[in-house]
């Protein structure tokens, strides 16, 4: 997923952009709720962590406007405040989900991948592609019982496409889901790390189609199984 991190306290927000990076995940970091609501706005983000005590405007305020321009981004919401009044609020004005701190790593870790399966319109952790399985919770990529072994990137490539197996993605989505605004990028970046991931799912697994001057397609009629 491209994810937008929003929290001012400099050490959390590493530890986040570490954990979810090495996840597989293109992360951007703002530290201000004004900030948040100007990259969002040009940047199509899957999920926004959100603190509730920014040091410009609020996290509910930064909520409401994302809601009230229409951004449909799933908000996950950090508070260190206990109080059920916030919770609820923060519900009421459409955030997905709300979490405590401090809170386990391994905690976060789930609410991000349950809420990836959400946006994904399955909840279930494993994707099953022909002789290919994907399991979203693990990161590991098995084809025909052989474990692939995947660099950040290439899984952050197959989890988009097989999220959308059978039908075409952009090369835009691809970039703005793989790459963050701070990665150093080249013009050729996402095309290395397909042709990197086609040789790794040959023979068996499913083929990466091409569509010209479009995007790629998983193609989930390929493959052995």
């Amino acid at each position: 997923m491209r994810i937008l991190i929003v929290e001012d306290d400099a050490a959390l927000a590493r530890g986040i952009l570490s954990l979810l990076r090495a996840a597989g995940h293109a992360v951007d970091h703002v530290a201000g709720g004004e900030e948040a609501l100007s990259v969002s706005a040009t940047e199509p983000y899957s999920l926004v962590i959100l603190d509730v005590g920014l040091p410009d405007i609020d996290g509910f305020q930064v909520l409401a406007r994302l809601r009230a321009r229409g951004d449909q981004s799933q908000v996950l919401m950090l508070t260190a405040r206990d109080g059920l009044d916030d919770r609820v609020r923060g519900l009421d004005l459409g955030a997905d989900d709300y979490l405590r701190k401090p809170f386990e790593v391994e905690e976060l870790e789930a609410r991000v991948r349950a809420l990836g399966r959400r946006r994904g319109g399955d909840a279930a952790p494993e994707i099953a592609i022909g002789a290919m399985t994907v399991n979203r919770s693990t990161g590991r990529v098995e084809v025909a019982g052989r474990l692939i072994e995947l660099r950040r990137r290439e899984w952050a490539v197959l989890e988009a496409l097989a999220a959308r197996a059978g039908q075409i993605v952009s090369r835009e989505t691809l970039q703005a889901e793989v790459f963050g605004f701070d990665d150093p990028v080249g013009s050729n970046a996402l095309e290395v790390n397909v042709t990197r991931l086609r040789s790794k799912l040959a023979p068996d697994g499913p083929a990466i189609r091409t569509v010209r001057g479009v995007g790629y397609m998983l193609d989930p009629s390929t493959g052995s199984g």
